[in-house]
């Protein structure tokens, strides 16, 4: 039957590639192509029509459960790369294995947010960043799944840029 993906054994975070972050809880960013609402003559009402390779303002969250100096340093005004690297709990059904599937992420965010979170005795602070993203690739058992590159004109899905014919009649 093959592979079935059941969970994130776990994960690290990295800034610039080689420091790592901590202990830490991330949202990833949600893909919400930019639509405009299309409607008139030859059409049967109403349609939000996607934007090729457009997408909305993109968000990547950190929590981490104390302040630290990345807490601090990632509210830096500057563009941070970011290195999520995390291996999935696939089970094999054939060989009643579990196997090991490495998956990444990586994104070129801004600050948008830094909150320093809350102290009470005993407890975490819950620390978190929120960024923009204006670039992220994403590789799942080492095949490149996604690349958005928004100020390059480049979306990859799949293995298909879908930009690649818009940079050309752009002169790009």
């Amino acid at each position: 039957m093959g592979k079935i993906p059941e969970k994130l054994i776990n994960f690290a975070i990295y800034n610039d590639g080689n420091e790592m972050l901590g202990a830490a809880d991330i949202t990833l960013p949600s893909l919400d192509p930019m639509t405009d609402t299309v409607g008139g003559a030859g059409v049967a009402g109403e349609v939000e029509s996607p934007v090729l390779g457009h997408f909305k303002s993109m968000s990547v969250g950190i929590k981490f459960r104390t302040i630290t100096g990345n807490v601090t340093g990632l509210a830096a005004p500057k563009a941070h790369h970011l290195d999520m690297r995390g291996s999935i709990q696939m089970y094999d059904s054939g060989s009643g294995e579990y196997v090991p599937t490495p998956v990444k992420v990586v994104v070129k965010a801004m600050p948008k947010k830094t909150n320093l979170g809350k102290l009470a005795v005993g407890k975490p602070q819950d620390s978190e960043n929120e960024f923009e993203v204006v670039y992220m690739k994403l590789w799942l058992d080492g095949t490149e799944e996604i690349e958005i590159d928004k100020y390059n004109y480049i979306c990859v899905i799949d293995g298909v840029d879908y930009l690649a014919a818009v940079r050309a009649n752009l002169g790009k």
